[in-house]
């Protein structure tokens, strides 16, 4: 019987040893050439020339980074690859199981687990040296919002939040995709508007909500919604003790409200350039409201951001960098 020229082809590319063996190390893990050859004890030109044949193949693919190559077993060859590719793949899962009966595959092994050692080693210790660096080596990040998302990210998915004052709906646009849906509750129809601009259309599977309504009468229903956030807000209002109630009444059991605000500061301007009614607020007067409020836990805690109001008459001034707080409040479990 004479053999098809595909399948000779493929008979002959796994009919060498070395080609077994770097296919052996390169199923196990992504290896550098260098790190390849020092497993095969083998010298990189060597080295080379059966994985340009591999490569060709499909058999394995490679990255590059920097000068460097690394390559790894290409699994995607078995069910998006050519015909031909999936038929050295076929092949090689059938040869590979009598790959132990090679003394050099058990030698190889052996000399991988060093040199993947090795590379966790240099690894561990690199960042053991710059540990001290870090922080001026690493880029900050431009906003700060992804951190913020990937921890927001633990949320159970089916909660139902309200933002109170949502205004433009900058709170509310974070909580997209976090969440089963988003009550945006405002004070202005105008304001409401924007805010639909800014949510609505991409709520990314969040349903999104407005309702008008004062803070001090919510819009919203008894034990209506498991969480309440409510930014910058507090100190546009004459008085809290009635929103902080409302705020107890529409949460549910356990629900959670927090409060983001400006700390004391001593920008009047913003009294009629922003409609502030306060020059910011004491966090311990706010977290004794909440109290006062019936909330059975309380907690205040620091914020790593500023507030940075421009006045519309001085643009080129630098802005005043304004503290904020943060002001955590649960209700009690049934």
């Amino acid at each position: 019987m004479i053999l098809n020229d595909p399948l000779a082809g493929q008979l002959k590319l796994l009919g060498d040893v070395t080609r077994l063996r770097i296919l052996a190390l390169c199923e196990r893990a992504e290896l550098s050439v260098g790190e390849l050859s020092r497993a095969l004890d083998m010298s990189q030109s060597r080295v080379s020339n059966h994985l340009r044949v591999l490569r060709d193949s499909g058999l394995l693919e490679e990255r590059h980074v920097g000068t460097s190559t690394f390559l790894q077993l290409s699994t995607a060859v078995a069910v998006n690859g050519s015909e031909r590719g999936s038929l050295a793949f076929e092949l090689w899962r059938t040869v590979r199981g009598e790959l132990a009966q090679l003394p050099e595959h058990s030698a190889d092994l052996v000399r991988l687990e060093r040199v993947l050692a090795e590379r966790d080693q240099s690894q561990r210790a690199f960042f053991e040296r710059v540990a001290g660096e870090w922080d001026k080596l690493a880029p900050e990040f431009a906003t700060g919002q992804a951190r913020q998302r990937a921890i927001a990210s633990l949320l159970p998915p089916s909660l139902v939040f309200a933002d109170l004052g949502c205004g433009t709906g900058y709170m509310a646009q974070g909580l997209l995709g976090l969440c089963a849906r988003v009550i945006c509750v405002d004070r202005s129809e105008r304001m409401l508007g924007r805010a639909r601009e800014r949510t609505g259309i991409a709520g990314r599977g969040t349903e999104v909500e407005f309702r008008h309504g004062e803070l001090d009468q919510l819009p919203l229903a008894n034990a209506e919604v498991d969480g309440i956030v409510c930014g910058m807000v507090l100190h546009h209002l004459p008085a809290l003790e009635r929103p902080l109630q409302e705020m107890r009444r529409v949460l549910k059991p356990g629900g959670t409200a927090v409060v983001l605000d400006l700390a004391p500061h001593r920008e009047a301007w913003l009294h009629d350039t922003l409609g502030h009614r306060h020059l910011g607020l004491s966090p311990v007067d706010v977290a004794a409201a909440f109290q006062r409020a019936g909330f059975s836990t309380v907690e205040i805690e620091p914020v790593d951001d500023r507030y940075q109001p421009r006045r519309s008459d001085s643009a080129d001034e630098t802005p005043p960098q304004l503290s904020l707080f943060l002001v955590r409040a649960r209700t009690g479990r049934p």
